[in-house]
């Protein structure tokens, strides 16, 4: 963290600004992605297979940028780079004419979120000191949820004037370039401190170790604790898709793209306040209590058959990302060592992305095979695994006060 107190909050507020526009970017597609690979005649198992491994693959990169920015001491050329890569994704997944084609683009674009995730999110835990981490991530969380809501307006909008699917993918494209443009003000976080605790996770000769067991045992628990949950947190686009089979015609497309909408904007709304509320009770609790939540919603998307209960389960969506997204990073930040925290950052993400890969291959055989309440009854009983093994788990006092 820099010496004067508002640059940390300004370097906070620039990442913001490029996740609220990438993210602008980003949920122009995302709501319309698993409908455009279904007209590429690409079904459920497709579905799953994009879903899983396109976030899965690609969360391996990020061990390796998350050390590679430790071992360094830079974090910003890496952040920039995986923004820039997944401009490029989207640039060019406006030219797909088959599933296999938004298959492999999509792996791209999502690799450049692979890279950039661990480095940022160090940055930021950097930019904010231990007490304000939570209130720095519930920021960033809000301004980037805040871009989803205004994409998936603008993607409502966009198909609604009659664009196809290519056309609104690539303007889609062209704005996450104009992303780019707050990295210009950004300023390098990452400064070297000879704790005790980072000095004995590193080796001998003053490397870095690229390896689980340099964790902490408390963030080592909760690692496998939030792969658990992430077997049952199955992609978004099995929301996407069971709404649209409550609706016919225009409304097959609308309402799904209405619902994204309320799910983001509730999930901006809430990021903050709950940031805050986790750095006062502590964030295995306010975990704890999102995963639960996680399971109730779950469970609810395994039998809703009206537009009443729709609305209230996607509500209660976007609750769950507020509460877990953000307070995940937090929480593993505040159990690494200083001197590790990108490749921490980075090693949680990758064991959790490869949990993403099974969830998505998984969710996609069982919905072809029993169903789509099988999917979300899956989902429901992992997650609420996840929590009372959350609850059990012991760390630090002054993590859990």
């Amino acid at each position: 963290m820099t010496s004067s107190a508002s640059k940390p909050s300004r370097n906070i507020v620039l990442l913001g600004f490029v996740s609220l526009l990438n993210d602008i970017s980003s949920e122009i597609i995302q709501p319309i992605l698993p409908l455009f690979i279904a007209s590429l005649g690409g079904g459920s198992l497709a579905i799953g297979l994009i879903g899983g491994i396109s976030d899965g693959i690609p969360s391996l990169l990020q061990v390796f940028a998350g050390f590679w920015s430790d071992m360094k001491g830079k974090r910003k050329p890496a952040v920039v780079g995986g923004y820039g890569l997944s401009a490029i994704g989207k640039l060019l997944l406006s030219f797909s004419v088959s599933w296999q084609q938004v298959f492999v683009l999509r792996v791209l674009e999502r690799s450049g979120k692979g890279i950039r995730t661990a480095p940022r999110d160090a940055m930021i835990s950097e930019s904010a000191d231990a007490n304000n981490r939570g209130r720095g991530f519930g920021l960033h969380r809000a301004m980037d949820s805040s871009g989803a809501v205004i994409g998936s307006v603008i993607a409502y909008f966009l198909w609604k004037g009659g664009l196809d699917f290519s056309s609104i993918f690539l303007i889609a494209g062209l704005l996450a370039l104009v992303a780019l443009i707050p990295f210009a003000k950004v300023r390098e976080t990452y400064r070297l401190r000879q704790d005790t605790a980072g000095s004995a996770a590193a080796h001998a000769d003053g490397h870095l170790s690229l390896s689980i067991s340099s964790l902490s045992p408390e963030l080592r628990s909760f690692m496998a604790i939030a792969s658990l949950f992430a077997l049952g947190n199955i992609s978004y686009m099995f929301f996407i898709l069971k709404a649209q089979q409550l609706f016919t015609g225009s409304m097959a497309t609308a309402a799904p793209l209405l619902l994204y909408v309320l799910f983001n904007f509730v999930y901006a709304a809430l990021s903050i306040p709950i940031g805050i509320w986790s750095d006062k009770v502590g964030r295995k609790k306010v975990l704890a209590i999102g995963y639960v939540l996680f399971s109730v919603t779950a469970f609810g998307f395994s039998a809703i058959s009206s537009l009443a209960g729709m609305i209230i389960l996607f509500a209660l969506y976007g609750l769950v990302y507020a509460i877990v997204d953000a307070s995940q990073s937090a929480f593993v930040a505040d159990l690494s060592h200083s001197r590790l925290r990108g490749t921490s950052l980075g090693l949680y993400y990758s064991v959790v992305g490869i949990a993403a890969i099974i969830s998505g291959v998984v969710a996609g055989w069982l919905w072809s095979w029993q169903g789509p309440s099988s999917v979300f009854l899956l989902g429901s009983a992992a997650s609420l695994l996840a929590a009372l093994a959350l609850w059990r788990m012991k760390v630090p006092g002054a993590v859990e006060s």
